[in-house]
């Protein structure tokens, strides 16, 4: 009797074995459907949090730079140096920067003289853009300058796709631009004024502004900063290049000549516009660096001539000089050819590898089980 309850625990226990393996394999398919589950519900809840986050810096930046607008035109009414008060933006904008770091609350690169001669050019053209773009609105009227801002983010498609190797964009995305720029044009011919000095100064900001947002985007994805750290040096380097516009635009000697109204500058209807562009100058470079990497240049370039929108129609609410019905007309399909454009798609990715390097990935796992129980049922054998 001793000698048949071992046999009989013997034969039963393979079979207790095999009655163990399905409820074994059932709860592994349990488990690995669960991480496939939660796996896809990650990767789904990452796509959102990336595309809220694209829309929030452009949301970001649209508003910013509306609002930029506005208030710089109230600070150079009470402020009238254009000059200077760019100068103060930039300064406001590095010493933020400067401070955030040193508390803290951001992380920015560090200051690199190599990386600073290499960001030069990028800050070169910024600046010229800048100084383009005052121009043109000291000699010509907003409408001018209107058309001239439409017609940018055109070249810039063309600059993208023949030098940062972006694919054409899409007929969508080409009709809007026309949409844009035909409203742009139908806004403008509410007004027959024209001038040799004016035209020259809006091409030499259309070549600017083309080029600008084309080389800064190259800037932005191969020079390697995070997004502070370009704030940072856009700002400084435009900084330190405000001397030579106060030479070469004579704003020195004019604030030389209104120096009897220094105490006028210190009051709060000068201190709180000019205080305020200061603040939004540092909001709308963080936005504007953010938006250049999460969105095409030519999207950028789109934003930014929405952005004056805003300022039109404050323009249309609170002055007499205006455009006329027709000319709203125009300014509707600009921002209906705003609404359509359509971000140019970048170029087809490669097939992932990645189910398979799951699945080689598996077969390799099983491959060791089957290993691990060859080996076992080997040395059982050998023991028996």
């Amino acid at each position: 009797e001793e000698s048949i309850i071992p046999s009989q625990l013997r034969g039963k226990l393979p079979v207790m074995s095999n009655l163990s393996e399905p409820s074994k394999e059932a709860a592994s398919a349990d488990d690995s459907s669960a991480v496939q589950k939660t796996g896809a519900w990650s990767n789904t809840l990452n796509i959102l949090l990336q595309q809220a986050s694209v829309y929030g810096v452009a949301a970001g930046y649209c508003l910013s730079a509306s609002l930029l607008s506005i208030i710089n035109k109230w600070a150079v009414m009470k402020f009238p140096y254009p000059g200077a008060l760019t100068a103060l933006q930039y300064f406001t904008s590095v010493v933020g920067v400067l401070l955030c770091g040193q508390l803290k609350l951001i992380e920015h690169d560090g200051l690199n003289l190599r990386t600073m001669w290499k960001f030069l050019p990028a800050a070169v053209m910024f600046y010229i853009s800048i100084f383009t773009n005052s121009e043109l609105l000291l000699h010509a009227n907003v409408d001018t300058f209107i058309v001239f801002r439409s017609a940018v983010p055109i070249f810039v498609a063309i600059g993208e796709t023949l030098y940062l190797h972006q694919p054409w964009p899409s007929l969508k995305t080409w009709l809007s631009l026309s949409t844009i720029l035909g409203g742009s044009v139908i806004y403008v011919f509410t007004d027959n004024q024209f001038t040799v000095t004016a035209y020259t100064w809006a091409v030499a900001y259309l070549a600017s502004m083309s080029i600008d947002f084309v080389y800064i985007k190259h800037v932005v994805m191969t020079i390697g900063l995070n997004t502070w750290g370009l704030v940072l040096y856009n700002n400084l380097e435009a900084l330190m290049l405000f001397p030579l516009e106060m030479l070469l635009m004579g704003e020195l000697n004019q604030m030389k000549g209104d120096s009897a109204k220094v105490t006028n500058w210190l009051s709060s209807d000068v201190i709180l516009p000019v205080a305020l562009s200061c603040l939004f100058g540092l909001s709308i470079s963080f936005f504007g660096f953010s938006c250049r990497r999460a969105i095409s240049a030519t999207g950028f370039t789109v934003l930014g001539i929405v952005n004056k929108l805003l300022t039109v129609v404050i323009n249309l609410l609170i002055w007499d000089k205006h455009a006329s019905f027709v000319g709203t007309i125009g300014l509707l399909i600009c921002m209906s050819g705003g609404v359509l454009y359509q971000q140019s798609t970048t170029k087809p990715k490669a097939p992932k590898a990645e189910p398979k390097e799951e699945n080689d990935e598996e077969q390799q796992k099983l491959l060791e089980m089957q290993q691990g129980l060859e080996s076992s049922s080997t040395q059982k054998q050998a023991s028996s």
